[in-house]
């Protein structure tokens, strides 16, 4: 479920022309780079609404991510997605945080970079499982199974990494609070404006 930070509580249309303000801030990367509790921190700080597709995947289908990959498979899962991002991408005022592999489909980049300012949240892949460790047990990452986290995602990161880099901005999350990462995030969208 997203939640609403400071503003009344349906977002407002993306209507942004180029040479405005982004309409949205869409952050990207792999798993447990920090894209949700980042959107949470920015949204508060900007009186956005924060949205995490991932979320709103679960809400709509009542099942976890993980059930998805294992009873309908990845594509049927990458579909949901591209729907859940289109409908995040035609509000504005929102700071969205998509899942790892959102990027994969060109469709999704495209949507992403119309209007909006997408930020890579880069990570090491040691971090990443530092962060990741705990939380596996509760919320199984399927595209994460197997004995070697560290490598997995590093195999990760050299698949997507040019997908990744497709945002306007990459933001280094490594040893940082997320609210230090917000911080740099909204200079990044002021600078904009």
């Amino acid at each position: 479920m997203s939640t609403r930070t400071g503003q009344a509580e349906s977002p407002t249309r993306n209507t942004r022309q180029v040479g405005r303000r982004p309409a949205n801030v869409i952050l990207v990367g792999l798993s447990g780079s920090g894209k949700s509790t980042v959107a949470r921190v920015l949204a508060r700080q900007l009186a956005w609404r924060a949205f995490d597709t991932d979320q709103e995947i679960r809400r709509r289908t009542g099942k976890a991510i993980w059930q998805i990959f294992s009873e309908d498979g990845e594509p049927a899962f990458r579909e949901l997605e591209a729907g859940v991002l289109q409908a995040a991408c035609a509000r504005a005022d929102q700071v969205i945080a998509t899942g790892g592999g959102a990027v994969i489909d060109p469709r999704n980049r495209r949507l992403m970079l119309a209007g909006n300012l997408v930020i890579f949240l880069e990570t090491k892949p040691e971090m990443l499982a530092l962060r990741l460790t705990g939380s596996l047990s509760r919320q199984p990452r399927p595209l994460l199974a197997g004995p070697d986290l560290v490598g997995r995602l590093a195999e990760l990161a050299r698949e997507r990494v040019q997908m990744y880099r497709c945002a306007h901005h990459v933001v280094s999350t490594d040893g940082r609070r997320p609210a230090q990462v917000a911080a740099q995030i909204a200079q990044l969208l002021h600078a904009r404006a």
